[in-house]
């Protein structure tokens, strides 16, 4: 068989949703899953946990039950897709793979809503998209009072009284919306003198709009070890965050802007700092492209070619030894896309670790899920605050002043949760410590 007709043959689980059923069999319906679900320990409902979904699945395509039911479509939708369960799973069923089927055959079935469709139509249009970003972050000094020395906003009253219900109430913590955005501020080409090697930077929204100043560290970091970062403008949204609600065509469409972007860009490999942009690149979009003649091999070859930074950093290349001294206790989250998707844990502590003055300490169970999920925390506020106020609580426990992670969704889940409890730590993304670092070694020499 032909190359072509080995992809055109190929039955995939986003068009089919009897294409789930070998992992459905899989299922012994043990209840190990009920050990590691954030949600099942948050609700302690078994309704809530990953094999009561498998039965509901198996049932619907039995046609025992319809998808768009009610009560299954609460359930569809109670799960933060996390991967939790998987990672304590004796019979290795893909859950996720289960979950992200379902919610594609309830799209096809009945479409997206209409608020959902507007906003990830949006995201096919990058400058409509960026247009949108900056007009809210323009206009949110209105909706939002700043916070921590404008790191952060609050929302205003009444915005506070409606958004109750999602948890936007008054004391809610969220990061401003930066009116110059990453990709902005910096050249596209960031060159270094002697450069080894020249990677693309895929930023992400997060990085892009809430987070420049750890996607700017990100790049000093790698100019640091002598490499010439990248950073195509045409690259968009990872999809991800549409991924999740099902809605395939339009993920698909953002995949194939991303790959020609980075295919522009003539560079080695992808570099990210999202745990979720990773996982899209390294997992998500093969499988997404599998049966697409133009950019199946091209999903599969970047997929190849996309680390994490901390992975670049310590299984690429050598990273030079930072020496500058950064006085902190510092303990840190494993994103769940990170860890449970890229397989990353042992890199970002290694970085930490060897940062001169820094104290780290372990938390427990710190891979356990902070109750993001994107837009799971809006729609199921509750659950979400119970699973983030654990992990709260997990972190207090080390003493450390500092929590460090790789993912920036996890960062906002974490900083408002933190607050809630009464903790006011700094937040940051693993790297920007390393970045430290590296800026307190060059003021020393300066000094000398």
């Amino acid at each position: 068989m032909s190359t072509e007709a080995a992809i055109k043959e190929k039955v995939s689980y986003f068009e089919e949703l009897e294409a789930i059923r070998a992992e459905l069999d899989k299922c012994m319906k043990c209840g190990n899953c009920m050990a590691v679900c954030p949600v099942y320990g948050a609700e302690k409902l078994e309704t809530s946990v990953t094999r009561s979904k498998i039965a509901v699945a198996e049932a619907v395509l039995d046609g025992q039950l319809e998808l768009d039911d009610p009560q299954v479509y609460e359930m569809l939708f109670n799960c933060l897709v996390c991967k939790s369960c998987m990672s304590n799973c004796p019979t290795q069923v893909n859950f996720e793979r289960i979950m992200l089927a379902l919610r594609a055959a309830l799209v096809r079935k009945n479409g997206l809503p209409w608020l959902k469709k507007m906003i990830f139509a949006t995201l096919k249009h990058p400058k409509l998209f960026d247009a949108g970003m900056r007009i809210g972050a323009a206009m949110q000094p209105l909706a939002f009072r700043g916070e921590q020395d404008g790191r952060a906003m609050a929302p205003r009253s009444p915005f506070a009284l409606v958004g109750k219900g999602m948890g936007m109430d008054g004391e809610r913590l969220l990061p401003s919306t930066t009116t110059k955005p990453l990709r902005e501020r910096m050249p596209e080409v960031v060159t270094v003198q002697d450069a080894t090697m020249k990677v693309a930077f895929f930023t992400g929204d997060s990085l892009n709009y809430f987070y420049p100043e750890a996607g700017e560290d990100l790049i000093s970091v790698l100019s640091a070890n002598n490499i010439e970062v990248h950073i195509p403008k045409e690259q968009s949204c990872c999809g991800t965050p549409v991924l999740v609600h099902g809605d395939v065509a339009t993920v698909r469409s953002l995949a194939r802007k991303n790959i020609d972007a980075m295919d522009k860009s003539g560079c080695t490999y992808i570099i990210t700092g999202c745990g979720s942009c990773g996982n899209a690149w390294q997992h998500d979009y093969p499988e997404l492209m599998a049966g697409d003649l133009v950019y199946a091999a091209k999903a599969q070859y970047w997929a190849e070619r996309t680390y994490d930074i901390s992975t670049f950093l310590t299984r690429v290349i050598t990273m030079r030894p930072p020496q500058g001294r950064v006085e902190q206790v510092v303990t840190y989250h494993d994103p769940c896309h990170l860890k449970k998707g890229m397989r990353v844990c042992s890199e970002p502590r290694d970085i930490l670790k060897n940062i001169p003055g820094l104290t780290f300490k372990e938390m427990k169970a710190p891979d356990a899920c902070c109750g993001s999920g994107g837009s799971f925390v809006l729609t199921h506020y509750e659950t979400a605050a119970s699973i983030g106020k654990k992990k709260a609580d997990d972190i207090a426990q080390t003493g450390a002043e500092t929590v460090s992670t790789g993912c920036p969704a996890c960062m906002m889940q974490l900083m408002d949760n933190m607050h809630r409890c009464g903790q006011d730590k700094e937040i940051v993304h693993y790297i920007s410590l390393l970045a430290e670092s590296y800026r307190r070694e060059n003021e020393a020499t300066k000094k000398n």
